[in-house]
């Protein structure tokens, strides 16, 4: 079964446009993980506009202490403040993404040929006993290019899913991005990556997603997650995730 990480960046951004405590990340979080996801992920951004430095640390106090068996995920740009939160927090997971810290969301996977000297470095940085390193990649990486992050480092990929998510209105180019997805997971595995995935993946289109991208570990997701929870509550949103994911 694939497993759910639920990204709880909205959550935080949503807390953020008052100066209030809630909603609460680490109360969303023991809900989440309550009903049966397997950890939560944060993307924080130096400029904290929803997850925050002091974000983290509750989470990784939270989990310690309440959740041992759960799994923290931490995402960003390898810049030295964030390799030095990574070393501070401890997480299970980091997954490196290629982003500018203006942007307000991922939207490409690195160029692993030529950032390949970095990805390589930082992995070294980053290893750890029982931690993974995941790096974000384009939807129809090439297998030379794949080649590039496993010799960086990489023990997982994290597929780019936005080029399909952005298909909810158009069936065709549904069908194409998957392909796309399917091939790059197909070459992924068969270089002995493990396999992510995350970026706008909704209830609406996640059983295309899991009935065609074979060897998918984990999905990330949370935009999607936090729009549905408007309607059916976290709780029972979880649920509904985790339903299609186990199909």
């Amino acid at each position: 079964m694939t497993k759910l990480s639920v990204n709880l960046n909205a959550v935080a951004q949503l807390r953020n446009r008052r100066n209030l405590p809630w909603p609460s990340v680490t109360g969303i979080a023991r809900i989440v993980l309550d009903a049966g996801a397997v950890g939560v992920t944060v993307h924080p951004r130096p400029d904290e506009r929803h997850i925050r430095r002091s974000d983290v640390f509750d989470l990784v106090n939270l989990l310690r202490t309440d959740y041992p068996n759960a799994e923290l995920n931490i995402e960003g740009y390898p810049t030295p403040a964030f390799l030095e939160l990574v070393a501070a927090a401890n997480p299970h997971q980091v997954t490196l993404v290629p982003d500018a810290p203006e942007q307000a969301t991922s939207d490409h996977g690195w160029d692993f040929i030529t950032h390949q000297a970095l990805l390589s470095e930082v992995s070294a940085q980053l290893a750890a006993p029982g931690r993974r390193v995941a790096m974000f990649c384009d939807p129809d990486a090439s297998t030379e290019a794949l080649q590039a992050a496993k010799a960086a480092g990489a023990d997982r990929v994290e597929l780019y899913t936005g080029p399909y998510g952005a298909c909810y209105d158009n069936s065709d180019a549904a069908v194409s991005a998957l392909a796309d997805l399917a091939e790059t997971a197909h070459a992924a595995d068969a270089l002995g990556l493990g396999i992510n995935a995350g970026h706008d993946l909704t209830l609406a289109n996640l059983p295309a997603f899991q009935s065609t991208v074979p060897f998918v570990d984990e999905v990330s997701i949370g935009h999607g997650i936090t729009a549905d929870a408007l309607i059916f509550g976290f709780a029972e949103t979880v649920r509904k995730y985790l339903g299609v994911l186990s199909r």
